[in-house]
């Protein structure tokens, strides 16, 4: 956490593992309030951009495929770090694994491994 909000005073900035920025011009303040603010983005933007981040890259990765192999199935929602699909019965093996495969590969060079929970409803409360 020392090391992010050193980063970003020695950069003005946050980055993402994709490399997308955010400055945070107020990690300079001589308001400690603002200061302690912006210190908070410094450490929580790293990890929450990247997951972001993930789940983009992810989304474009599956619609593409759902496209190439003419699937049935649609991707219709995403929620926070969640996808929702419209998923044709007899393809429901099929985008579990397309769905699994696309998120845990989509930042290939973590360390951790990506933990994937799928769930399958007439509707998104049924799947949860």
């Amino acid at each position: 956490m020392d090391l992010s909000i050193e980063q970003v005073r020695a950069t003005g900035y946050a980055q993402t593992l994709l490399g997308r920025r955010r400055y945070l011009p107020d990690i300079y303040s001589a308001n400690t309030t603002v200061r302690q603010f912006a210190e908070r983005n410094a450490i929580n933007m790293p990890i929450q951009g990247s997951a972001a981040d993930m789940i983009k890259v992810a989304m474009v990765n599956i619609q593409q495929q759902i496209n190439q192999q003419q699937l049935q199935s649609r991707m219709v929602l995403q929620v926070h770090d969640e996808l929702v699909f419209e998923a044709h019965h007899s393809e429901i093996e099929h985008l579990k694994h397309l769905v699994t495969q696309n998120m845990s590969t989509a930042l290939p060079n973590l360390i951790v491994p990506i933990e994937i929970g799928i769930g399958i409803g007439n509707n998104w409360l049924e799947a949860h």
